[in-house]
């Protein structure tokens, strides 16, 4: 017999419904709930207050159709130091291929539960291919309202055997075609902490090893009691994320309690530093608490992709950076450390990066 949202009052029959048999939030959301689960109720202090949202404040959009001119390179130091995020137009990628990657997010998420779940931890056929739902459902105290597919790309042949059908093709083509953009994006920032050029040995520091998530958000009963995604920095050096239309992402502001929202613009990418970066570049670029608020009306989704160091890097302030006289602010620790400690626990806004800080007291 099919549940129903009476049946799912027991945090064990919700917890069998939405995560062992693979439904997710997507499955509770189409059950017509009426009110929204306790397990996905935050505290006040997790939500994002209207109060707290500077409404006439936004993140720099920045064209870059000629990336390497002067102005255009200051600009992305600029916002990389000041905002941690900004967006990019005119950048490399076609419209055709973020919208090809869009409709294939769709597609995989509507998919069968069965189908779904073959790609869940306890299935799936490779630990670079994940299907589940909220962060970190063993370690949360309220379970955040998302759920999302994440392929670490190892190789193309890897891919094309392991990643699901109905989304493999297009997510390769994304990945491929912002290439470029990345490149072009982590030359400039270098140029800005006096690195004149990227050999094989910092290409692999800055963009080893390349990750993609394909992420949905479900219409939510109560939108104003939960998260899409709770408040965190990534862990990443760069995240080149596509929006779709609906928006809902949140940045922190200068002060450090108000939030600006991201609004969606056609074509663009959002760009943010990632903890990596803040840790190579000794505290220069800022990786930024954000989160992702639920929607009332309309399903969201979003595709990052996540340009981390190799896991076995390690991961301190630049020469270059240093050579300047200052302190670093930042220890050595090795990148799988730190993503294997940020995995571990809920979001809890920035606190992550206190792993690699010198302690001074």
């Amino acid at each position: 017999m099919a549940p129903t949202s009476a049946t799912l009052t027991d945090s064990l029959a919700l917890t069998d419904f939405v995560i062992n048999q693979g439904h997710g939030v997507k499955g509770l959301s189409e059950m017509g709930l009426k009110t929204l689960p306790k397990e996905y109720i935050h505290p006040l202090e997790e939500r994002v207050d209207k109060a707290d949202i500077l409404p006439q404040a936004s993140i720099p959009v920045i064209d870059m159709s000629k990336w390497d001119d002067t102005e255009v390179a200051k600009s992305i130091c600029d916002a990389a130091e000041k905002w941690g995020f900004f967006q990019v137009v005119n950048h490399c990628v076609s419209l055709e291929v973020l919208g090809r990657v869009k409709a294939a997010t769709h597609r995989f998420f509507g998919l069968s539960a069965e189908e779904k779940k073959k790609y869940s931890k306890e299935l799936s056929p490779s630990n670079n291919v994940r299907f589940g739902t909220s962060f970190n459902t063993q370690a949360e105290k309220a379970l955040e309202w998302k759920d999302y597919l994440s392929l670490f790309y190892a190789s193309d042949d890897e891919s094309s055997a392991l990643w699901p059908p109905a989304c493999k093709d297009e997510v390769l083509e994304y990945m491929k075609s912002s290439e470029v953009l990345i490149k072009q994006l982590l030359q400039v920032l270098m140029k800005g902490l006096n690195v004149t050029e990227i050999d094989q040995t910092k290409e692999k520091l800055l963009m080893g090893s390349l990750r993609t998530n394909l992420n949905y958000y479900p219409i939510c009963p109560n939108p104003e009691l939960t998260v899409g995604v709770g408040r965190h920095s990534d862990v990443s050096t760069l995240t080149i994320l596509l929006q779709d239309d609906i928006g809902g992402l949140y940045v922190r502001g200068d002060e450090g309690q108000s939030w600006i929202h991201v609004p969606p613009v056609n074509g663009s990418l959002v760009i943010n530093i990632g903890d990596a970066l803040q840790i190579l570049s000794n505290g220069k670029y800022k990786s930024v608490e954000h989160c992702v608020i639920a929607n009332g009306s309309r399903n969201r989704i979003s595709v990052p992709i996540f340009v981390n160091p190799r896991p076995k890097e390690i991961l301190c302030p630049l020469p270059e950076v240093i050579a300047t006289g200052k302190k670093p602010v930042y220890k050595p620790v090795l990148y799988s450390d730190y993503v294997k400690h940020f995995f571990r626990k809920a979001h809890d806004g920035k606190k992550t990066i206190d792993f690699a800080k010198i302690n001074n007291s």
